[in-house]
Formats: C-alpha cells, structure tokens, sequence
C-alpha cells in the first residue's frame, strides 16, 4: 500500500503542477489581451510623457489611439485636436516621420528646384530645417515631406480638413459663400499670393487696406474668381457668408500657405 502511495503521490504533484503552469499561461493570455486595451487615463499618462520627451510622434501615435479606442469619451474632440497640433509640430520640425524622406541637397540645386520635384512648398522645406534664407549648401542633408496634400471643405459644417493620403493632418474652422453660393466640385490650386491685392468691381484696393477682406493670403482655384483666402472679419468664421470663397482666419491661411504646394487638390461638398 506504501509503495503505491509513493507511486500516486508523485504523479498527483506532476498533474496539479501541469493545471497550474496552464493556469499561469491563461492568465498572462488574459493579461495581454487586457493591456491591448490600456485605460484611456492610462494611454494619456503615457502620451503626455512622450510629450515632455519631445517624443512627438509617439505621442500623436497615443491621441490618435485614444481617438480611435474611446469614441464615446466627451474627451474625444480634445484628444483629436492634441494629435492635430502634434502633426502640424511635427511637419514643421525637422523630425523625420512615415511619411518624409531625407533629401541631400546637389550641387545647382534650389529651394524651388527641390520643392517641385518633391510636390511640396519652400515655405515647408525652409521651416522644417530651419532654413532662414533661400541659400542652400550642396551636401547638407535636409527634411523633405514626401506625400501629397488635398483639401477637403464640408459646407454644411464650415470646416476644412487639410489631408495626407486619408489621414486628417487638421481641421479648420472657415466661412463658405451665403446662399450656399460656394461652388461644390474638385478644384485644383492654381496661385498663390501673399498679401494680395482685392480686385472688387469698380475698385482696386491694395493689401493695406482693412477694407480688404482677402486677409494675408490668396490661393485661387481653377475656377475664376474663387479660392481660398484670409479675413478681416474672423468673428465671422463658421458662417456662410462670402461672395462664394473659401474664408479662414488669417493665421490659419498663412500656416496652410506654408503647406501646401500649387497643384494641391480641394474637393468642396454640400
């Protein structure tokens, strides 16, 4: 009777051993599937962390998680905004990301010459490397964003979303046409003006003057007349009131001029 208690003994401790090894597995399995999904006050700590690092697109990566993870949340328009600052940062830094190349400059080059290769802007290439003047050395390596941008405006919200490939890089607030008179379509950019000068009918007033209401910038449409510009009336964004363009604040106008190149794609709905 001993001998086979000296048998069984071992063999029990085995098979319990065996059910607490399984158990222990399942358990780190549950744990892992449980950190897939960290608390949203959990993923904040950690993206105010990368934040304070200068680790930007780490913490953009985290917002943009919190955005996609915790729909329901009344922080979700917050965190949205925090990950589109973090992509403005980060296009006008010169930390490399997905979606930039590094460039080396050649001999004969040009910041023009660059940019139209590149589909991109100097404003955008001076600002990402810090570059303070258009002299540029033959061999310096220099940050290049290598995706295109469109626009798309949604009228019935008087937003802007400013794109790269479908991921919103930021949302502006604009004023469209009253009347619903702003044309609905795919347009292209085809200018570009700093302080322009406001040709009305029957007037010609320069870029001084506060009766002008393009604002800072211009950048037209292929269509005549229309495209999108500054204000001098920014209590008025989020409203349909132009002559048919496209209206944004001026510090937004000036900051999208420095993005997006001539060429640039804007899609206008209802």
């Amino acid at each position: 009777m001993n001998k086979k208690l000296l048998i069984i003994i071992p063999v029990v401790i085995v098979i319990v051993g065996i059910f607490v090894l399984l158990g222990i597995k399942r358990s780190s399995s549950v744990i892992k599937l449980v950190n897939n999904r960290l608390p949203a006050h959990s993923l904040l700590n950690q993206a105010r962390q990368f934040e304070a690092k200068g680790e930007l697109l780490e913490a953009k990566s985290i917002y943009q998680k919190l955005v996609n993870d915790f729909t329901e949340s009344p922080e979700v328009a917050n965190w949205q905004k925090k990950a589109e600052d973090l992509n403005i940062q980060l296009l006008f830094s010169s930390a490399i990301t997905p979606k930039s190349i590094v460039y080396q400059i050649k001999p004969g080059d040009t910041l023009n010459k660059i940019a139209r290769e590149h589909k991109t802007t100097p404003e955008l290439i001076m600002k990402s490397n810090n570059i303070s003047d258009s002299l540029i050395i033959p061999g310096r390596k220099i940050k290049i964003w290598n995706v295109p941008f469109t626009l798309l405006v949604d009228k019935s919200q008087n937003i802007m979303l400013l794109k790269s490939d479908e991921e919103v890089v930021k949302t502006y607030i604009v004023s469209t046409g009253k009347n619903n008179c702003t044309p609905v379509g795919v347009f292209k950019i085809v200018n570009k003006l700093m302080n322009p000068t406001w040709f009305k009918a029957g007037a010609v007033v320069p870029a001084e003057s506060p009766e002008n209401v393009l604002g800072t910038r211009w950048m037209g449409f292929d269509l005549a007349g229309y495209g999108i510009h500054g204000t001098t009336e920014p209590k008025e964004l989020g409203k349909q009131v132009t002559q048919g363009c496209v209206r944004l604040n001026n510090s937004d106008v000036e900051e999208l001029y420095n993005i997006i190149p001539t060429g640039t794609e804007v899609t206008i709905v209802e």
